[in-house]
């Protein structure tokens, strides 16, 4: 009997799972013993760590994106479809216009997704670089923006890539700089702890940088509501904030179909952290920012736990113990200003411990970032 894998989910990690597979069950899928399936609601492949250089004129939104057909593996069955229902008693998907998907395995990789309606009036006010569309608006408005007070609010926690509300308020500081303008303008960064960062190592390494250029930080500063007429925003703490330009972090959510199959709150999955199996039904997987392990929403991250993941799947199918295991592993690049970066790695066991920011650093990044396509295509 054939065995049928299904993954939902053309980002990072779903794409780089199928290519894994692709490579790791060669033979079986040439014998017609194995077929995977990738199910993604549309025929684009979107790497959106790209979208944070949009708004200083250095990158253009379509640089982050490719045909999911020119990525993926010819042996994987590629579906542009929405799925509406996961069935996980019965092993069964359900697909738009009523089509039906039957699965022997299935992994969820349908990541995030913004909920800036769940603060009043944030949808009118707010600027993001999370999206393709808020990255192109947020740069039309610095453009233009020679003066006041910019805030970088970060509203909902957890988030796609922990590190880029820094990496935008320190090359917001920078870019200001280099046009003359940083003394008439104002930065404030809040999060929506006592602290600046969600990682504890990584807040104590960022606060001094952020003092040292004159960024304001108000910390435990919860985005209650946003009032777009008087420029402002009311905390649940009970304080206020005027801007002239708000750059938000709006709350993320996973998606409904999660929630309503039984498998996590908000969209997230639970999972056992270390073998990425979904806690409340059997043969189902889920990984990148749908796992909730408690590592960041990173693309490092559904790098390596697609690695993990196909193993494990390779094996069950081969009839063998599956022993794989993902360990926490976390690597990435935080943009310090312009010119310059840094670079963490850990995993569950070994905190961060960012590295002296350089230009080498940031020429890393930017060349990671170049390169990131063949990461997809399963080459590197």
């Amino acid at each position: 009997m054939t065995e049928h894998v299904v993954i939902l989910g053309g980002g990072t990690g779903g794409t780089v799972l199928a290519n894994d597979l692709a490579d790791r069950l060669d033979s079986e899928l040439d014998a017609d013993e194995v077929r995977v399936t990738l199910v993604n609601d549309g025929p684009d492949h979107v790497y959106k760590p790209v979208w944070l250089y949009v708004p200083f004129g250095q990158r253009e939104p379509e640089d982050g994106r490719r045909q999911l057909s020119e990525l993926v593996d010819d042996r994987i069955d590629l579906r542009i479809d929405r799925v509406t229902d996961i069935d996980t008693d019965a092993q069964r998907l359900r697909c738009r216009e009523g089509r039906s998907l039957e699965y022997d395995y299935l992994v969820l990789a349908t990541g995030s997704t913004l909920a800036p309606e769940e603060i009043p009036g944030l949808e009118d006010a707010g600027h993001d670089y999370y999206s393709e569309t808020g990255a192109e608006r947020l740069r039309d408005e610095l453009l233009s923006f020679t003066e006041g007070h910019l805030v970088l609010s970060v509203i909902g926690t957890p988030h796609m890539c922990p590190a880029a509300p820094l990496e935008f308020v320190f090359m917001a500081d920078d870019w200001f700089r280099e046009r003359g303008l940083r003394e008439d303008v104002d930065i404030t960064y809040t999060y929506p702890i006592q602290r600046v960062h969600g990682n504890p190592n990584i807040a104590e390494w960022a606060q001094p940088i952020m003092e040292d250029r004159d960024i304001n930080i108000e910390t435990f500063f919860n985005a209650e509501e946003i009032d777009p007429e008087a420029q402002a925003i009311t905390s649940m703490e009970g304080s206020d904030l005027e801007y002239d330009l708000l750059v938000s972090i709006p709350p993320h959510r996973g998606i409904d179909l999660v929630e309503e199959a039984g498998l996590g709150d908000n969209g997230w999955v639970d999972v056992d952290k270390h073998t990425l199996e979904a806690e409340a039904a059997e043969n189902v997987y889920a990984l990148g920012d749908t796992a909730d392990t408690g590592v960041p929403n990173a693309g490092s991250v559904a790098h390596y736990q697609a690695g993990v993941v196909a193993q494990r799947l390779a094996s069950d199918i081969r009839g063998r113990p599956a022993t794989a295991t993902y360990d926490g592993k976390t690597l990435c690049f935080i943009e310090t200003g312009m010119d310059a970066a840094s670079f963490v790695e850990f995993d569950y066991e070994n905190p961060p411990s960012p590295a002296p920011p350089s230009q080498k650093l940031h020429w890393s990044k930017l060349a990671y970032n170049e390169s990131y396509w063949l990461t997809a295509k399963g080459l590197l």
